[in-house]
């Protein structure tokens, strides 16, 4: 027997192909017929949709998400004590949580419900990232206030679900909500979970940075280390004049890391190499942004690209394009001199970043490059160590450098906060991981740029301080501070969404620095959250004949199998969600506004 007739005859056990007397016309896509007067529900499609939902949650859960099980059975109360209970997620098994008015809308007012025996019940103090119910036919309010807020819901759905409620749930599952079927489905999702936990935790082990989680309650050696963080807009502007302008930038040198791999959005290379904007890679922005820059001032800025063992052929073909370029590339491997080491460099599953600052200041020792910099007059190093296509090489930040005699300056960027003087901050307020979940612990994000003395390093390298693993390289430093760039200074390449946005009408790329479109009235970028069906690079391209323009868009929400045609126009919010097992095709040249698209008629 097929894997695929084992798992049907399973379904089949579970009585999951038993609907209802009622089928609804929505729900006819799902249905064989009838038998006895009830309605027979298709087993392959049943699990058409498992997968799409088990898919759509382990993509969340890779990202730290928050789940919400809802349940008000009680012969389902043992199976979701017992899911909720090994997942470690928010649950609520009471017959009353779920009935209180504005449960998710208001979920940031004070949590105080009073339940039929008297006892309070406090509910989440966010509002979770996804909902689980399995006995959907009461909660009517629950979706339509997950709905409201965005919230996506994946919900076992029969034969005589009502379209206005079945319509608002992101990912049904077909199926008769009997007790097999439902413990069948929550095992599942538990072992979902417990997979993707298992391996976030796996990838944790290979390098944990102090600044990847959210702050922690006590004491720590983060509370003593604190930096002076001032706004860009304080410090004093570089010199208009070229000659100037030439021996500060004479003084530079810019390293790339190019250890991150493509892997997670199914890219085989190194993320540098993707296509962003205009046909151009992250090392195009770059390598271009420093090439303008020697050829309008007649300087030699350089550029260091370190690159991990496992990429570095690949990245070496990728410089060939650049045999021809006035910027001078020099390429440094992981591993050589034997001073840099790095952990678990050979596993596959790790995709986050496994250099530290350390590493940072042991990588220039390699080869005596720390020396040959500062005999050709280098005094300072830009240090890009992630993905963030919209840096720029910064001559207003040198030049504050160089006049303060500033050892060590972080680029970091406000949580949505507007900062008009300089302020202290510990270490521990500043979130260097990128997570959406985590992002809303802390006052600045660390873009990962730091400016570093190269004289600063060569000190230590002459004490033999590094040596002495210390929990923050800062504290090698005398003069440290922070620089809080604008928000547009910021944009990580770490999913398809972000693609999504770069490729489309809102940004263009000249002389290797990316520029919004100024057509837009809204400060804020829109909120672009693409299924699982667009996670890799390869399927992203597939699904769109062009990306549509979203200068007037405020959210975008896209889950099933869509596909987009040439031409679109997206304005205000936007939601396609294609039924399971159906295939969407948004036509060429269609305008999309403040809508909820489900099936062709929708548009």
């Amino acid at each position: 027997m097929t894997i695929h007739s084992i798992v049907i005859q399973k379904l089949l056990s579970t009585n999951a192909q038993v609907g209802r007397r009622v089928a609804a016309h929505h729900f006819k896509g799902y249905t064989y017929g009838f038998r006895n007067k009830m309605a027979i529900i298709d087993s392959d499609k049943t699990l058409i949709c498992m997968r799409s939902a088990f898919n759509f949650v382990a993509s969340l859960a890779r990202h730290n998400a928050r789940f919400m099980f809802i349940n008000t059975n009680p012969l389902f109360d043992d199976i979701f004590n017992l899911m909720t209970k090994k997942v470690g997620s928010y649950s609520i098994s009471t017959s009353s949580l779920w009935r209180t008015g504005g449960f998710l809308t208001n979920s940031y007012s004070p949590k105080k419900f009073r339940s039929r025996n008297k006892k309070l019940v406090f509910g989440p103090t966010q509002p979770p990232d996804c909902i689980v119910i399995v006995d959907t036919d009461r909660k009517s309010s629950v979706i339509n206030e997950a709905f409201k807020l965005q919230i996506p819901v994946v919900a076992l759905v029969d034969s005589a679900m009502p379209l206005d409620v079945y319509s608002r749930i992101a990912y049904p599952v077909p199926a008769n909500d009997s007790v097999q079927f439902v413990y069948l489905f929550c095992n599942l999702i538990t072992k979902t979970l417990l997979h993707e936990k298992s391996k976030s935790a796996a990838a944790a082990n290979l390098n944990i940075d102090f600044r990847d989680e959210a702050p922690r309650k006590g004491k720590s050696d983060l509370d003593k280390v604190g930096i002076t963080v001032v706004p860009y807009s304080s410090l004093a502007p570089s010199s208009e004049d070229t000659e100037e302008t030439k021996k500060l930038l004479d003084k530079l040198v810019v390293l790339k890391f190019n250890g991150a791999q493509g892997g997670n959005m199914g890219f085989e290379g190194p993320k540098s190499a993707i296509n962003i904007s205009d046909g151009q890679t992250f090392l195009d922005l770059i390598i271009n942004q420093i090439e303008m820059l020697n050829s309008k001032y007649g300087c030699r800025v350089p550029l260091l690209l370190f690159n991990k063992n496992d990429i570095h052929d690949s990245s070496l073909k990728v410089l060939e394009k650049y045999s021809k370029s006035s910027v001078q590339v020099q390429t440094l491997k992981q591993g050589e001199g034997g001073e840099l080491k790095l952990s678990k460099e050979d596993s596959s599953e790790a995709e986050v970043h496994p250099l530290d600052d350390v590493d940072v200041l042991h990588s220039l020792m390699t080869g005596g490059t720390l020396d040959s910099l500062l005999s050709q007059g280098k005094e300072y190093i830009l240090v890009l160590k992630s993905d963030n296509v919209a840096t720029i090489v910064d001559t207003n930040i040198l030049n504050h450098l160089m006049i303060n005699d500033i050892e060590y300056c972080m680029e970091v960027t406000p949580n949505h906060n507007l900062f008009l003087t300089a302020m202290k901050v510990k270490l521990r307020e500043i979130a260097r991981n990128q997570d959406k979940n985590l992002k809303n612990n802390f006052k600045l994000i660390d873009t990962t740029n730091m400016w570093v003395s190269l004289r600063a390093i060569k000190r230590f390298v002459d004490a033999d301080e590094l040596k002495q693993k210390k929990p923050s390289v800062l504290k090698f430093f005398d003069n440290v501070i922070g620089v809080s760039v604008p928000e547009s200074r910021f944009l990580p390449l770490d999913a398809t969404s972000d693609l999504f946005l770069l490729q489309s009408d809102l940004y263009t790329c000249r002389e290797g620095v990316l520029t919004r479109n100024p057509a837009r009235t809204n400060q804020l970028n829109p909120i672009i959250d693409l299924g699982p069906e667009f996670e890799k690079v390869g399927d992203f391209q597939s699904r769109f004949k062009s990306i549509p323009s979203i200068i007037e868009l405020d959210s975008l929400r896209v889950r099933g199998d869509v596909w987009f045609g040439a031409d679109i126009t997206l304005k205000g919010q936007v939601t396609i969600a294609a039924k399971p097992g159906l295939k969407l095709e948004i036509p060429d040249g269609v305008t999309i506004e403040n809508k909820e698209i489900n099936d062709p008629a929708d548009i």
